[in-house]
């Protein structure tokens, strides 16, 4: 079956990011979680992109924003999802997310953990990986690939440089 790739490279300056994630991280918010919230805020507005294309002409659109993370196990990978991402708080989301990745790592999911995804991050960022390209798993709509955060010098609109971090 032909798959249609759509791909972009979005760099964005991410100081204000880094600090909501630094508000965040005493309470157990993970950067992954920050991004899969932020994610199913995003899808919530925009259907088709969580939408799913079976036969390579026509869209099913999903009602519910699930979203799957990419998690590395011992002999492969797996993709727990975190339902309904886009109506649960970011705490209650990170609570859930510790949960699968803990059952992911003893290989304790059950199928609906690992197969209702609507939309995939994968977050290499926190091993130093600056961008990749990540693979759509079957029945999903699109997917993510989040690289690392580096200081980077840029030229504010009057010339003035500064440092900011700047996620790839």
């Amino acid at each position: 079956m032909p798959v249609t790739l759509f791909s972009f490279i979005f760099n964005q300056f991410g100081n204000g990011w880094i600090d909501l994630f630094y508000q965040v991280k005493p309470k157990g918010v993970t950067m992954t979680v920050l991004l899969a919230k932020a994610a199913a805020m995003a899808l919530a507005q925009y259907p088709v992109v969580y939408a799913s294309c079976g036969d390579g002409s026509s869209f099913t659109y999903n009602s519910s924003i699930n979203i799957a993370v990419a998690v590395a196990i011992d002999g492969g990978l797996i993709t727990p999802v975190l339902e309904q991402a886009d109506k649960l708080d970011i705490y209650l989301l990170s609570q859930k997310w510790k949960e699968l990745v803990k059952k992911a790592c003893a290989k304790q999911l059950q199928p609906n953990e690992y197969n209702s995804g609507t939309f995939t991050l994968s977050n290499l960022g926190m091993y130093g990986v600056d961008r990749f390209d990540a693979i759509l798993p079957p029945g999903q709509g699109a997917i993510m690939a989040v690289g690392a955060s580096k200081p980077t010098v840029v030229a504010d609109k009057d010339g003035f440089f500064s440092v900011k971090n700047k996620m790839l």
